[in-house]
């Protein structure tokens, strides 16, 4: 998810934002040593991002040579073999050892592992079995070879993974290159909460209808809810809102609601058209804003692009 400013699982989705002055993104999903592979889901947000978990595969570097205790590559690291299974993203995996249970985890489920990870050369680049500890993380908030791969597996079973790099870290700087295989036993599955459906993308986001007021920045508004207070926030108050986030086509690419989670963030860390239309409301008022793409992320690599939509709750000033 993505939201007016970014953070990630325990970085994002995420939010996944790209604020302001501090380039963060709105909540989108993520990653590092001794931490689960961390991916951009959600990457996208309006505000804060929500934090990525903290365990499995350590993308940071690879060695050079393998270092003591290193796990040895399996045989077929460098490619699939001809019976692994393969799913329509590309994803290809083969079971190891069978599991005992009989459910699957689901995508918003904590799932405790052991894994090992390497690059196709056969260096290993991470390894909760050499650590002797497992990790444990939500499925939501690693890379996307993970939440898909996971939940392939029931509690007990083994199973090799080839992730291909769209699926992995897209080969970001300091983490590991292409194709990635990951060996990940499945130990323990620990329930979590089915987030609420999406909202239902507004039917007037393609642009601003003739009733939206406007300000002198170019930043449009309509009120959906009216509010309960008489205070309005100032450019420097923080505040916790729900809200969701599209591109004029129609594409969610961040929302609070879906995670179940308002956030709160300073109005001074968001993007402009975040600090200018905030600050038209009041507490319990729910207002879609039109921000142009000049008061919005400009551009930004990674960042949703053009006009942007947010339908934002203002929940309360602090």
């Amino acid at each position: 998810m993505r939201h007016p400013h970014r953070s990630s699982p325990a970085s994002v989705a995420r939010l996944a934002l790209a604020l302001a002055a501090l380039a963060v993104t709105p909540a989108c999903k993520q990653e590092g040593p001794a931490t689960p592979p961390g991916g951009d889901k959600a990457t996208t947000s309006a505000a804060p991002s929500a934090a990525k978990p903290s365990t499995p595969p350590s993308a940071a570097t690879s060695a050079a040579a393998p270092a003591p205790g290193d796990i040895p590559a399996p045989a077929d690291v460098a490619a699939p073999p001809a019976d692994a299974q393969k799913t329509a993203s590309g994803l290809a995996s083969k079971v190891l050892t069978p599991g005992t249970g009989a459910e699957h985890p689901k995508e918003w489920d904590e799932v405790k592992v052991h894994y090992t990870g390497w690059t196709t050369d056969g260096k290993m680049f991470d390894s909760s079995v050499k650590r002797g500890e497992p990790a444990t993380f939500p499925l939501n908030r690693v890379i996307k070879g993970w939440t898909e791969g996971v939940q392939l597996l029931t509690v007990g079973e083994k199973r090799r993974f080839w992730i291909p790099v769209e699926l992995a870290y897209n080969n970001r700087p300091g983490r590991p290159a292409g194709m990635l295989v990951f060996d990940v036993e499945l130990l323990e599955i620990k329930k979590g909460v089915e987030p609420p459906p999406p909202p239902v993308t507004p039917p007037d986001v393609a642009a601003p209808p003739k009733d939206a007021e406007k300000t002198k920045s170019g930043l449009f508004s309509k009120v959906l809810q009216p509010g309960t207070g008489k205070d309005k926030p100032k450019a420097t108050s923080r505040v916790k809102v729900h809200y969701s986030g599209w591109t004029t086509d129609g594409k969610m690419f961040d929302s609070s609601v879906t995670r179940g989670q308002p956030i709160t963030f300073g109005l001074d860390q968001v993007i402009p058209g975040w600090t200018e239309g905030v600050q038209l409301m009041v507490t319990g008022e729910k207002r879609r804003l039109w921000i142009p793409e000049a008061m919005a992320y400009k551009g930004q690599p990674g960042a949703p692009a053009g006009m942007l939509v947010f339908d934002v709750e203002l929940i309360a000033i602090e």
